[in-house]
């Protein structure tokens, strides 16, 4: 199974054109399939003989083990990453039938995206101060999430030449490969160019954010530093990267009225649903100022 399982990353990078994040997170859900076979049979890695025994009660068995620790939208990926290497097999004549055919997913979870208030957003801005490189960096990466919405997986991949400092643009590479321009807020702008500097402005094919070892920061460590400067900035809210994405979207909208298909486009969202889920938090808001400022709508003290 593990020469199967190479070579469905291959497939998924050289034909499907995925990014290496969702590559890496089909091939770790697809690795945790094959321990669970493994753990069902006596003599250890599980063969192509083993996946042409898979049924839908085989899939159901592993599922009920999932429930138990994750919630319905990682279900959901991962059967999504079974579905896609079970069809994959098929193709390649190494099993006859798909067994995922029969495969029902869950519902998703209707969550509402978690965002930081303006004041909230500024302020971590604000306090991500200091004259040193790494603190030139840092500011330079918060401004940069919050003004572009940028997803974390694409900040760490951008080069110095994706920004286009005299136009304010950056040339983002997506989800499956897609690359989209987003603006460059002015005060991202300011904090981008002073890191550059700081840098030696560095050429065009080099990481654009780099950790103290010169090498491309991890979005591992981004989560790790921000949570040092939601600190600082005395923000104690349960705050990611991927938070500063959604305060993006919800301040365009809500606080900015922007048009919901321009939103679409800056987050590079394929579909406008997705990002419908926004129109849910702008309503929340409109509740909140009515029920605040209007006569009939305050609650009696």
């Amino acid at each position: 199974m593990l020469d199967c399982l190479n070579r469905f990353k291959r497939h998924l990078h050289y034909e499907r054109g995925l990014s290496e994040h969702t590559i890496k997170a089909y091939c770790r859900d697809i690795e945790g399939f094959r321990r669970f076979l493994a753990g069902r049979l006596t003599r250890g890695n599980p063969s192509v003989e083993d996946l042409r025994k898979v049924d839908l009660r085989t899939l159901r068995a592993f599922l009920a083990g999932l429930g138990k620790v994750n919630g319905r939208t990682t279900i959901g990926r991962k059967i999504a990453a079974l579905r896609c290497f079970f069809r994959y097999l098929v193709r390649e004549g190494l099993l006859e039938a798909d067994p995922t055919e029969l495969l029902s997913t869950p519902k998703k979870e209707r969550t509402l995206p978690h965002s930081l208030s303006v004041d909230q957003a500024c302020g971590l801005m604000e306090k991500t101060g200091g004259n040193d490189l790494l603190e030139l960096r840092d500011r330079a990466i918060l401004e940069t999430l919050y003004s572009c919405g940028l997803r974390i997986s694409e900040l760490t991949g951008l080069d110095v030449g994706r920004v286009d400092l005299d136009q304010r643009l950056v040339r983002v590479m997506g989800k499956g490969r897609k690359e989209r321009i987003v603006p460059l807020g002015r005060k991202a702008l300011a904090a981008l160019e002073a890191y550059l500097q700081e840098r030696g402005n560095p050429p065009p094919d080099a990481p654009l954010f780099l950790n103290y070892r010169g090498e491309r920061l991890t979005p591992r460590s981004i989560q790790r530093h921000m949570k040092k400067h939601l600190i600082q900035a005395g923000i104690f809210s349960p705050a990611t990267p991927h938070t500063l994405r959604h305060s993006f979207a919800t301040h365009l909208l809500v606080e900015g009225g922007a048009d919901l298909r321009a939103i679409q486009e800056l987050l590079g969202h394929a579909s406008l649903s997705t990002t419908q889920k926004y129109t849910q938090v702008g309503i929340d808001h409109l509740m909140a100022v009515y029920d605040k400022a209007h006569p009939r709508g305050r609650k009696k003290k």
